[in-house]
């Protein structure tokens, strides 16, 4: 079943003369078969990861956050990472990135032939300490020589700041914090900062706020937005940074993911749904939509799970 969009409902006039400023073309990056596997409480096997990576590439996605090269102690899901990178069939017009929290799993990563690499660190210190067991600042230190290696090899570095607009230990986030580890990240060698809601508590009005904070020193460029959906906002903030310039957004498939440490977070901003809403806004990012949904709906039903995309459960209801 085709998708079809009825598009001049959708942008208004003040929102159409803010975009004229930026590009039409919007960046995907889908974080589905690591930020919305790694959680999972049953083992997904390589090949299932393998054939999702392989059939979201084929959807025109242009950049897959394939796995992460993290201690299957502390990450069993990710512990086939080398596998599900040498497994995936290369499709020439995807990058393929892994999170790789240390040196070691950095090189394991360049080994397994990963076109870029990321570290993640948080504006909350409870948070950083929960997830990494470290203080922000001894997770900078701890990034610094990932870093370096990657500048050596001039593999592209990305940097992700968790609890942008909200910890479920400290409440609300000074974007002050957001700002200081995005800086450090920048100076640090990262080409570009994800700034994620990882618990899914931001509005359009602390967004805005948290963007127009970081703006006044950062190229808007060089920031992505991570959106989680769990009280329904995640569009709305989405909207809210492209009329403020952000052109890449992080999104996962059917909605898959979700923070351990967050009571009821649901999952990330489902795909389908951001491209849907892209297509309704005039603004190209190159996915096909109708191939995106199948994969949702394949994933879902490996996973026994509902379908998180509301785009794709509407696209699936037979008539």
């Amino acid at each position: 079943m085709s998708i079809v969009i009825n598009k001049p409902w959708v942008c208004t006039t003040t929102w159409k003369a803010s975009v004229r400023l930026f590009s039409n073309y919007v960046r995907i990056v889908e974080v589905g078969p690591r930020d919305g596997l790694q959680n999972e409480k049953t083992l997904v096997s390589t090949e299932t990861k393998v054939e999702l990576i392989n059939r979201l590439a084929a959807c025109n996605v242009p950049v897959i956050e394939a796995t992460s090269f993290v201690s299957p102690k502390w990450v069993p899901q990710m512990k086939d990472h080398t596998e599900v990178m040498k497994g995936i069939a290369r499709h020439s017009k995807a990058k393929y990135t892994a999170l790789t929290p240390n040196l070691q799993g950095f090189e394991k990563a360049v080994e397994a032939g990963v076109d870029e690499v990321a570290i993640f660190g948080a504006a909350s210190e409870a948070f950083s300490k929960k997830n990494i067991n470290c203080s922000i600042k001894e997770s900078i230190e701890r990034f610094k020589p990932v870093a370096e290696a990657a500048e050596t090899l001039s593999i592209p570095v990305r940097g992700y700041v968790s609890c942008v607009l909200g910890c479920p230990y400290e409440g609300v986030i000074s974007p002050s914090k957001v700002a200081y580890v995005t800086e450090e990240f920048f100076e640090m060698g990262c080409y570009e900062v994800s700034l994620g809601d990882t618990i899914g508590v931001g509005t359009a009005g602390s967004t805005k706020e948290m963007l127009q904070v970081l703006l006044r020193s950062f190229d808007v460029g060089k920031l992505a937005l991570h959106c989680h959906d769990t009280y329904g906002q995640a569009l709305a903030n989405i909207l809210t940074g492209l009329d403020l310039g952000i052109r890449t957004v992080d999104s996962s498939v059917s909605g898959l993911g979700g923070c351990p440490y967050a009571k009821g977070a649901s999952g990330n901003v489902a795909t389908e749904d951001v491209v849907y809403m892209l297509n309704g806004l005039g603004l190209e990012s190159g996915v096909d939509i109708d191939k995106l949904v199948e994969v949702g709906e394949f994933i879902s039903k490996v996973l026994n799970r509902d379908n998180g995309s509301k785009v794709g459960r509407a696209v699936s209801v037979k008539f």
